[in-house]
């Protein structure tokens, strides 16, 4: 059975599955932050580009298999799949959600 995922997190997850990554402004706060292998992208524009690369250098899919309420923070594992070092890895994306998008994202 699939999660029931929050709006801005299923479309972030579509992203990183190949989907449109101009959606970036759809579901993250123009101010957001994202942690992810110890480097900080603040802001669309640093998102999009942090999505662009990865997508360029790898091949991947991302499915989320748990969910998880930590405090005002959303706390998703998901399964990843590519031709990364380390395939497969379970990751926990933590996201920190305002309104209808959101504001942070650590992945770890």
């Amino acid at each position: 059975m699939p999660l029931s995922l929050p709006d801005p997190v299923a479309v972030y997850f579509e992203i990183s599955n190949g989907s449109d990554i101009s959606q970036i402004s759809h579901c993250f706060t123009s101010d957001a932050i994202v942690v992810d292998e110890g480097k900080t992208h603040r802001g669309h524009v640093a998102i999009q580009a942090w999505q662009r690369e990865a997508q360029k250098a790898f091949q991947y899919t991302v499915e989320p298999i748990s969910l998880s309420r930590e405090g005002d923070r959303l706390k998703v594992t998901a399964k990843v799949v590519g031709n990364f070092p380390g395939s497969p890895a379970q990751l926990d994306h933590v996201f920190g959600l305002d309104g209808d998008k959101i504001k942070s994202l650590e992945i770890g």
